[in-house]
């Protein structure tokens, strides 16, 4: 197989496994799960909020840097080995209108809805993986496992589905949260229409500094946005400006780390795993996710992007 057409096909499947959307990925359709009122009349329903209406909300828009990168309850995201009592302390501060709770609520959704589907087949598809002796079986196991720990107290029951998503990330965003709407933009459910609207959210991303934004409006600046270059010049448009996007975040503080919910949503999602399980992010995706050749353009845009946030690039 030629060379150049190897390195599109990982690239392509790379940027498909990082899409950072599980539920578009695990073969869901949009209302697989129980509906939402269906788990919030349990006495236990983590996320009786999803099932709340978003007409009439106002508008918050989060100005730069209102929520440090790193802030205790962003990383408890990332560190919780039970995402279940994590989300109910979540659920206190999203109930008191803190924007980024109801973003993060809307991350334990999106990362446990393939385990919360149907566990018992979740762990039946993880032995039968162990059995395959697959090349990058380790990785994959290490992540399923990760999930199974971290998701394990979710029921079908909860109803995690694409529109329930998609309705959490619309409270946030309306509540203030950069990421949620910058994610619902990447998701093609974007709060407002038009071009301004866009370039508007796509500078105020830029400006904010905020990984997890930068990570969500990711997809959107890819190939996706080819027409609309115009958006944010070089920096957009393209399968490099996509993992430059990617990069940012971490050079930001996303947690990018081979155990990190990053690594592991694409290896799990997208069956795309390192076969040197020490790689951060950043270290895969110069291996496999682009050509040699393309690694001064990665760089000099994620060394644009990062210009506008005070972080050297």
């Amino acid at each position: 197989m030629p060379r150049k057409l190897l390195t599109s096909m990982l690239l392509v499947g790379l940027l498909g496994a990082l899409a950072w959307m599980p539920l578009r990925h695990a073969g869901w359709p949009p209302h697989a799960a129980a509906p939402a009122a269906d788990a919030a009349a349990r006495s236990d329903a983590p996320f009786p909020a999803v099932a709340s209406s978003v007409a009439g909300a106002t508008l918050r828009p989060m100005s730069a840097r209102a929520v440090p990168a790193l802030s205790p309850l962003r990383r408890g995201f990332e560190d919780s080995t039970d995402l279940f009592a994590y989300s109910r302390e979540l659920m206190a501060l999203a109930a008191a209108g803190d924007a980024d709770a109801m973003w993060l609520l809307s991350l334990v959704q999106d990362q446990c809805a393939g385990f919360a589907a149907d566990p018992i087949g979740y762990a039946q598809d993880t032995r039968v993986i162990a059995g395959l002796g697959l090349s990058n079986g380790n990785a994959m196991l290490s992540a399923r496992q990760r999930i199974q720990q971290r998701c394990a107290r979710f029921v079908p029951q909860d109803g995690f589905s694409l529109p329930t998503l998609i309705n959490q990330r619309t409270l946030a965003a309306r509540a203030g949260s950069l990421a949620a709407e910058a994610s619902l933009l990447a998701m093609d459910q974007p709060l407002q229409e038009g071009d301004d609207y866009r370039r508007d959210l796509v500078v105020r991303v830029l400006e904010s500094g905020d990984p997890f934004a930068y990570l969500a409006i990711a997809p959107a600046m890819g190939t996706v946005g080819s027409g609309r270059r115009d958006t944010l010049g070089e920096v957009s448009g393209s399968e490099l400006s996509e993992i430059a996007w990617r990069i940012a975040s971490c050079r930001l503080g996303m947690d990018c780390s081979p155990a990190g919910t990053l690594m592991t949503n694409y290896c799990v999602n997208g069956g795309i795993c390192t076969q040197d399980e020490s790689q951060d992010f950043t270290t895969f995706a110069r291996d496999a996710g682009y050509p040699r050749q393309g690694a001064d353009n990665v760089d000099e845009m994620v060394g644009t992007l990062l210009s506008h946030t005070g972080v050297d690039g």
